[in-house]
Parts: structure tokens; C-alpha cells; sequence
């Protein structure tokens, strides 16, 4: 193999060898589709090092190239770039061709080059390559560093870790920049990547990830940049923020240990918000805060992450953990989950790996998700695992978990659009007539609609609420549309701007295969009633939906317990708004088709389709027993004291105590059983079955 080109190659001579290692990795739509793509790496001067093709993960193999000795990445006084560059060439059939320069390799590091593939576009002259040049890491960088202070007077009420953060490429005032919209996970990731050395000691990566969290979040909770009337939250300018590449490298220990730490901030004890942890390089520029090489002494030295912080910052400061993550439906229960585990968590991780596996193949089926943590299941972690460049190990820690987490509602999310495809037809030419902000009607909605199917696609477009109404975030949405596809972004929706809206939709439409979502037969269940079920509606078909909320509630327990009384008021309203916000539906409380289908394939799931049995589990439940089996039968009694109100009132929480056992004591009178207060076989099945019968009056 050649020895490849540094990033200058004055700073080449006489200088130590070693080996660093590239993956490229393709994918698009919001990380939820793979991309089988050809990719070629090159020399700067044009030579060909390598050429593959990436596996069905989308991911290629770890390619060793040449780069200076990982010594250069430790000394501060040396100023030149401690890393090479390389050029790497990506295509594949029916998608834009990308072309990135000065891709940068690290001695003994692996670099993760994430590459977003854009589908053509249907029309007589696509945009067919793009090339990207990505810019020195921001610690070679000798401009001043964020000398603007934070706002004290303006935050929000709570802290919150957002699910995207929207970086805007320039100076705050240059109106011709884009915006681009990336996962915060993400965002860390390449910021941590493009500001310092991924060599540095463990202690210093992580008190610089934190720095660099913190820095992020408290420009989102003072909201600096949005309450001066700027539609972005931060800017990758050094001079004001933090170094953002677009298109850059993710190294992979840099991207185990954000996966881990990406909800952990610094504040100072008794405030709220996030502290404004400014930095810089603390060689060429120095400032009143966290010296980056610094940290690197102080981790040399044997300072943990928190007091290498407090060396630079108050010594109140303290790291908090956010579990209120925006996009998430199911916080880290608080411990792994391994071979062996059992309960709801496992039982959710299984079905959230199942429907990932849809979009990613490689991932093996779990044949019976059924809360029992086997090799079946250890095998499907270990290929997300490695699809995602997590460590390998079968089990699913903190890191794992938000991962899994995270793919599963990008894939759903793509899945929902197409559903929603289903129900809104495109017309063959656009509509003759041109919005702008103040529009409303039915050509509004088919805007909105466009916008939010081709958002996933291009981190510059941010989705829109469906709703008929041309505001500000619509605007906004076509701004940074018009932006993308060189069109005048003046925020009017227009010919030119409704044919390259229509153009770009078709694309996705005929070039990216959406692939279909693994569901039940619904086929004999009730079909949808014509009319939405809303607050106010009564009859059968509300409790039929009560019902089956009831049941799917076993399995979620977010979505709140209802009394089966047929009758739509506000409680059934907020479990049909919890059913809509864990299955990432329109969170509107009205039981139109697409949530009326959802409830009933999730009712099948729940009964026995693919996830829990109602069959006996083999061990009596009795006073002191805990877990999903509990909870199945607590639900059950309870549906069953809407025709036999003597039974007791209990709660569905999967505990069996005082209470549960006189529920089951009064069901054992009501039918002739042996009232002794444990759920063995025949009062098991006898709970069933009239459970079931009330299913069918």
C-alpha cells in the first residue's frame, strides 16, 4: 500500500509513520436506511488506494492508511496537522454521486465517515455529484474562541435534551448560509471529532465531550440564538460556538463514549441551566475557561472528568443526567439487560430489534419476543451492535439502549410517512397556485406533506406540523428548501419552487425502496368505522378501542388505564394521545384510520400475534409475585368489572398484593373456582376466556 498524503505535504518530512483505519458508512433517511453504494478511496494526488462496495448495513470494512505517528496528536507545541488526508468517492444507482476531500486519518484511530446519500431528483437535468472539502480539526484553528456571553434573563422551564439541534454553517449574520439539522447524539459526536485529537486520554476525551454538551445545551436553554430572531441553534463558527464539519469524520471511541454520555451536562449547584462552559485551545489561544491541551495534562496527571472541569470552571460545578430526551419514548431502566434478563424492557428492546430489522436485514429475527432475554436475542444486539459501531458484547447498556431507541423511531418515522402516502395522492403537476405565509387550504397540506416526506432525506429541511396553515415554521421549512436546490429563498411557493418540490418527491418516491414494515394480518379485525372517533363519541366502537388500549397499556404502561364504558371522554382522549405519541402518530387524541389499524396490529401483537402469550406461564401468580404476567391478569380483572362490578377496583401496576389477590378471591367466587387467591391453571384460563367473552358482546 502507498503511504498515502498528509494533509500538507511540507509537514511530511522526516516525520514518524503509523496506521490509522477508514469505514465508510451510507445511509439516509434520518440513519434508517442503508444504502448499498460504490466507494472508492483515493491519494490526494488521484490515486486509488482501495475500491469496495458496502455491505447491506450500508457500513464498508476498516481500511488501513498511512498517517503520522500518533506522537503528533499528544504534543501541543506541534501546530502542523497530526493526521493525513485522503479522498473517498461514493455512489450508488439512483442517488447523487459525493466526492469528499481531506479526509482525515489518526494514527492507531478508526474514522467513521457517515456519507448521507440524496436521491436524484425526477427531472430532465438532476444535480448529479456533489463534493464536500472538509476543514482542519478546530484545535488548529487561531481564531478567537466564543467570546460572546450567554443571556442570564431568558431560558426555558426545563431542561431538556433535544432529539436535533439545528447548526447553522457560518457566522450568525451570513443569511446565505445553510442551516443543516442534525441528531444531537450525532452533533457531539462530529463536534468532539472536529475540535480535538480522538488519542487524548480517556479522562480528557470525556471532560471535553462534557464542555462540549453543556456548551450545545445552554444555547438551547437560554436560547440565544432564536430570541435575537434567528431560526437556528447554534452556528459551527469557532469564533462564536464550536467546530461543526458538515460531512466530517465521527471517530469510533469518540462516538462509544457520546453514545454513553450524550444526556450528561455541567451545572453549577442550585441553578438549573446548563453552564457555559467556554473553551479554546489553550496553546495558540488561550481564554477564561477549559484549555482543550490542558486537559490532556490534567488526565496524564490522574484528575477525573469532573475535576479536570473544576480546575477550569467553579468549583460547584456538578454533572447532571437528563433522562427527559426529546423523541424518546422509554427512558434507560436504570440497568443492562443481558442474557437471562426478563420483563417489559427486554420484551420492548425485542420488538424495537425486530422492526429495525426490516430496514436492516443483516439483524437476525427474534422468533418470540416475548420478554425472555435468549442467545436468539444476544445475537440480534451483537449485529446492531456492530452495524452501529457499539462495542460488541450482546448486551444492552445505556449506550445500546438509546441507540436501539433512536434507530427505531427513524425507521418508524419513514414507515409513517408512507402510510400517510397511502391516504394523500400527489397529482401528476403541481398545484396552480402560489403560497406564501398566511395561505391556508388544501394545496397548503400537500405542501406540507412534500416538505416532511423530503425531510428526512436533507438535514437542511426542518418537518413541518400538518395542518393546513402556511406560518413561520412553513416558511422557514421553504427557505431552507429553496436554499438546498439554488432556488431565490424568499419563502413563496411559486412554479419554480412547486416543480422542484414535486421533482425531489418523486425522486425519493422512485429511487429510495422504502422497505415494508413486517405487521399482522388485520385483515378480520373490525374494520375502520368511516368516522373518526373523537371526544364526545359513544358506542361500541369506543369501547372496542378502550378495550384494546387496555390490553396494548400491558405492554406500555405510559398509556394510561380506562374504564370500558363506550363513552370518548377526556381520560380515553389522553390514552389515545399517549397510544399516538409511542407509535409516532400525530399526537390529535382522534381515532382517525391510520391510528384505528395502529391500535388494532398492536391489540394482535399484545394477545399473541408475535409477542406475549395468554397462554399459562407454568408457575402459579400469588400474593408477592411481580412482573408481566401480574399486570396481564390485573388488566383483565379490571376490564371485567365493567359487566361484574363486585369485583374489587385494583391498579395495573404488575404487583400482586392485597388488593389483586381480592380481585382474584371475587372472581373465584363469581364462577364456582376455589377462592384461595391464586391464579393457577384454571383460574387463569377461566379470567381468559370471560375476558375474552367480553371482548365479543
Amino acid at each position: 500500500m502507498d503511504s498515502g498524503n498528509f494533509m500538507l505535504q511540507s509537514n511530511t518530512i522526516n516525520e514518524k509513520m503509523g496506521t490509522g483505519y477508514l469505514t465508510v458508512q451510507c445511509r439516509t433517511g434520518d440513519n434508517a436506511l442503508p444504502v448499498i453504494a460504490h466507494v472508492i478511496i483515493r491519494r490526494t494526488d488521484g490515486m486509488i488506494l482501495y475500491e469496495t462496495d458496502t455491505y447491506a448495513d450500508g457500513n464498508t470494512g476498516h481500511f488501513p492508511l498511512a498517517a503520522p505517528d500518533k506522537e503528533y496528536t499528544l504534543t501541543p507545541n506541534y501546530t502542523k496537522p497530526a493526521y493525513a488526508t485522503y479522498d473517498v468517492d461514493v455512489s450508488a444507482e439512483g442517488y447523487v454521486t459525493e466526492h469528499i476531500h481531506e479526509v482525515e486519518i489518526v494514527d492507531t484511530q478508526t474514522a467513521i465517515l457517515p456519507v448521507t446519500m440524496f436521491p436524484l431528483a425526477d427531472e430532465p437535468n438532476p444535480v448529479t455529484e456533489n463534493t464536500i472539502v472538509i476543514p482542519p480539526i478546530g484545535i488548529l484553528i487561531n481564531a478567537p474562541y466564543r467570546k460572546v456571553d450567554p443571556p442570564d434573563s431568558r431560558s426555558l422551564s426545563e431542561m431538556v435534551i433535544p432529539d436535533y439541534i439545528t447548526v447553522h454553517l457560518g457566522i450568525p449574520t451570513n443569511t446565505a448560509a445553510r442551516n443543516v439539522r442534525v441528531n444531537f447524539v450525532d452533533y457531539v459526536k462530529n463536534v468532539t471529532s472536529s475540535e480535538i485529537y480522538s488519542t487524548w486520554p480517556q479522562n480528557s476525551l470525556i471532560a471535553n465531550i462534557h464542555a462540549i454538551t453543556t456548551f450545545a445545551l445552554n444555547r438551547i436553554f437560554t436560547e440565544w440564538y432564536r430570541s435575537r430572531g434567528f431560526n437556528f441553534d447554534i452556528t459551527n463558527s469557532t469564533s462564536y460556538d464550536q467546530s461543526y464539519r458538515d460531512g466530517g469524520v465521527i471517530f469510533e471511541n469518540v462516538s462509544q463514549i457520546v453514545d454513553g454520555i450524550f444526556n450528561v451536562y455541567a451545572r453549577r449547584f442550585g441553578f438549573a441551566n446548563p453552564f457555559f462552559t467556554q473553551f479554546c485551545n489553550g496553546s495558540t489561544v488561550t481564554c477564561p475557561g477549559l484549555s482543550q491541551w490542558g486537559t490532556v495534562t490534567l488526565a496524564n496527571q490522574g484528575l477525573n472528568p469532573l475535576e479536570i472541569l473544576r480546575y477550569y470552571y467553579p468549583n460547584d460545578l456538578e454533572l447532571v443526567t437528563s433522562q427527559n430526551i426529546t423523541g424518546i419514548t422509554e427512558s434507560y431502566p436504570g440497568y443492562a439487560l443481558s442474557l437471562g434478563s426478563q420483563g417489559e424492557s427486554v420484551q420492548r428492546m425485542q420488538n424495537f430489534l425486530n422492526r429495525i430489522r426490516v430496514n436492516f436485514p443483516l439483524i437476525p429475527v427474534i422468533s418470540n419476543p416475548n420478554g425472555v432475554f435468549g442467545p436468539d436475542t444476544q445475537e440480534a444486539v451483537r449485529t446492531f451492535q456492530r452495524t452501529f459501531n457499539l462495542t460488541p458484547d450482546g448486551v444492552i447498556g445505556r449506550n445500546t439502549w438509546y441507540k436501539i431507541t433512536f434507530i427505531y423511531v427513524g425507521v418508524t418515522k419513514l414507515a409513517e410517512l408512507d402510510s400517510e402516502g397511502i391516504r394523500f395522492t400527489i397529482g401528476q403537476n403541481p398545484p396552480n397556485v402560489v403560497l406564501s405565509q398566511g395561505s391556508r387550504g388544501e394545496a397548503v397540506l400537500e405542501l406540507q406533506f412534500i416538505l416532511n416526506s423530503i425531510a428526512p432525506y436533507y438535514p437542511t429541511i426542518p418537518p413541518v406540523i400538518q395542518d393546513s396553515v402556511f406560518g413561520f415554521d412553513v416558511k422557514n421549512a421553504v427557505i431552507e428548501f429553496q436554499k438546498t436546490f439554488n432556488l431565490t429563498p424568499d419563502g413563496i411557493v411559486g412554479p419554480g419552487t412547486w416543480n422542484k418540490l414535486y421533482a425531489v418527491y418523486r425522486g425519493i418516491d422512485e429511487n429510495v425502496p422504502v422497505p415494508p414494515q413486517e405487521e399482522p394480518d388485520i385483515s378480520n379485525a373490525p374494520p375502520y368505522p368511516g368516522t373518526p372517533l373523537r371526544v364526545g363519541s359513544t358506542g361500541l366502537n369506543v369501547r372496542l378501542m378502550q378495550t384494546y388500549l387496555n390490553t396494548i397499556g400491558f405492554i406500555y404502561p405510559n398509556i394510561p388505564y380506562l374504564t370500558v364504558d363506550g363513552i370518548f371522554g377526556e381520560a380515553t382522549r389522553r390514552a389515545v394521545v399517549a397510544f399516538q405519541q409511542q407509535f409516532l402518530l400525530t399526537p390529535d387524541g382522534i381515532i382517525g384510520p391510520l391510528t384505528w389499524n395502529k391500535i388494532i396490529e398492536q391489540y394482535l401483537l399484545a394477545i399473541g400475534e408475535t409477542s406475549v402469550s395468554l397462554e399459562y406461564p407454568g408457575t402459579p401468580l400469588r400474593l408477592g409475585s411481580t412482573g408481566s404476567y401480574v399486570r396481564l391478569m390485573q388488566q383483565f380483572l379490571s376490564d371485567l368489572r365493567a359487566p361484574y362490578p363486585s369485583l374489587p377496583a385494583i391498579t395495573v401496576d404488575g404487583i400482586f398484593g392485597p388488593n389483586t389477590q381480592a380481585a382474584v378471591i371475587g372472581f373465584q367466587r363469581l364462577f364456582g373456582l376455589t377462592p384461595d387467591g391464586i391464579i393457577g391453571p384454571v383460574t387463569w384460563n377461566a379470567i381468559v376466556a370471560q375476558r375474552n367473552a367480553l371482548l365479543e358482546e
